[in-house]
């Protein structure tokens, strides 16, 4: 009851005016930054964090988070109708999106996606007002001991879980820590990492860096591919009631496996740095896997469609929840919103939902309420946002970089961040090309200074001593977990090597 009561005061907070306009503008945003391919939710949620300084925090985070959504609907346009994804996390749409499109299923492969969008953030939003309440309680029991073990356990999914290589994740969540130790001590308050350079002082702040590497090294890499890839038919989208309907009828139909991929969506996304991109994917490869008619993915199957994008979204709604109650963002564009609720000055964890219940419930409040009027948005502006495609870049370009230049001024004034803002974006575009993965230093950004202030006081604590991470029950669970996940990578490769030894071993 106590939690009915809560959610009906967080929709007192969404259907304010103020909120359902700025949620209506964020939505709108959002869809753009999904459609243009070059952005995505990262780079628009950082782009517009200054915007939040002029409403109150609990409506700015009700429009940063519906710039997240629209982005993860957005994204599913270009996937279906150009072939080119908006997100990485429209990706899996293309497989069997594209191939509808081309038979003139267009509407219906649309309207499809869409209405699994729904799915996947209502099942999302259900588990998360459940969880929220009894994650953030159990915080209470957290030390700095315990939140230093779960810090290390946020960095070592990335290395353990990550797609990507292990040696370029440790590199690139190193290179995040490094800089945030630029400035001033957390402890002391000497000034360290400055290089005589007054510029230094003030540390690298999150947004300008996050523009950089998101925004403008994003830019860069389309740019680059646009130059070099082969131009796909452009398919028209026309959306009808028959579409709308079919697409229902279809997720209906397929309701068990919409279900499932939004489950198994959501629990990936709560774990620190996998997000919604991985769980298109696994959602899209379990449809396949237990699929009667496995041989007709890639060729246009409705079920290629739910499936991905049910988990998609639910993914990036589970995001937010070892953000909210934690202060652990699931993905990077959680990372953003974590760092706008510091620049409003709150805090993650128990401490916000017992002292801020209007902020924490109104932002849940709105994941019902930005799902429904996204869905609404999409099923009928559809042509509408399908037609930014057609703008050409040379205009959209300049236009974009000017924002992110202006994003990175306003948040301090400073011409310091200017130029964060341009050596990240170019230092973005090299880690592209080089495949390392940009989430975990923007992870370590945004988690650096609280994992040294919890590293160091549990040392104090501990009278130097490292073993209080291991003479507690709950940091002792998190650190070897955590042990054990930056160690998988390497036990697999010696598996490999151990294997690749017996194959190769005369019979």
């Amino acid at each position: 009851m106590e939690t009915l009561a809560n959610l009906l005061v967080g929709f007192g907070v969404a259907f304010q005016p103020l909120s359902l306009f700025m949620m209506t503008v964020g939505l709108l945003l959002g869809l753009a930054v999904g459609v243009l391919p070059g952005l995505g939710g990262t780079a628009g949620v950082a782009l517009l964090l200054p915007v939040t300084v002029l409403v109150p925090p609990e409506v700015g985070i009700i429009f940063l988070a519906a710039i997240y959504w629209g982005a993860l609907y957005g994204g599913v346009i270009t996937s279906i109708l150009f072939a080119i994804p908006g997100e990485p996390w429209s990706v899996a749409l293309i497989f069997d999106g594209y191939p509808m499109a081309k038979q003139g299923k267009a509407g219906l492969a649309l309207a499809a996606a869409f209405v699994s969008s729904f799915v996947g953030i209502m099942v999302a939003a259900v588990f998360f007002v459940t969880l929220a309440m009894p994650l953030a309680l159990f915080a209470l029991k957290f030390g700095p001991p315990e939140m230093f073990a779960i810090m290390m356990l946020a960095f070592s999914t990335f290395v353990g879980l990550g797609t990507g290589g292990a040696l370029k994740t440790l590199i690139s969540t190193s290179f995040g820590l490094l800089l945030t130790m630029a400035g001033l001590d957390v402890v002391t308050g000497s000034p360290r990492l400055t290089f005589g350079t007054m510029a230094f002082l003030s540390g690298f702040h999150f947004v300008p860096v996050t523009i950089g590497l998101f925004g403008l090294g994003e830019i860069m890499i389309d740019g680059e591919e646009r130059l070099s890839i082969e131009i796909k038919e452009v398919i028209h989208a026309k959306l009808g009631w028959e579409d709308i309907k079919g697409g229902i009828m279809a997720t209906k139909e397929h309701f068990g496996l919409t279900l499932l991929s939004a489950l198994m969506g959501f629990f990936v996304g709560i774990l620190p740095g996998t997000g919604a991109t991985p769980a298109s994917f696994l959602g899209y490869g379990i449809a396949k896997q237990y699929s009667k008619n496995p041989e007709k993915y890639g060729k246009g199957a409705i079920e290629g469609i739910l499936a991905p994008q049910a988990a998609a979204n639910a993914a990036g709604t589970g995001a937010l929840l070892p953000m909210i109650s934690l202060g652990i963002p699931g993905s990077p564009t959680a990372a953003v919103l974590l760092a706008g609720l510091y620049m409003w000055g709150l805090w993650p964890g128990p401490r916000l939902f017992l002292e801020e219940p209007v902020f924490v419930w109104g932002l849940i409040a709105s994941l019902f309420l930005s799902g429904t009027a996204c869905l609404i948005i999409c099923l009928i502006g559809t042509p509408v946002l399908a037609s930014i495609m057609r703008i050409p870049w040379g205009l959209l370009t300049p236009v974009i970089v000017i924002a992110c230049f202006i994003g990175s001024y306003v948040m301090r004034n400073l011409m310091f961040d200017v130029w964060c803002t341009l050596v990240f974006g170019g230092l973005g575009y090299v880690m592209k090309k080089l495949k390392y993965p940009l989430a975990p230093l923007a992870v370590a950004l945004v988690l650096g200074a609280m994992t040294e202030r919890f590293l160091r006081q549990s040392l104090i604590i501990g009278d130097g001593s490292f073993g209080i991470f291991f003479t507690r029950p709950i940091s002792a669970i998190f650190m070897v977990v955590a042990l054990f996940l930056f160690a998988l990578p390497a036990f697999k490769l010696i598996k490999d090597k151990m294997k690749s030894k017996d194959e190769e071993a005369p019979a």
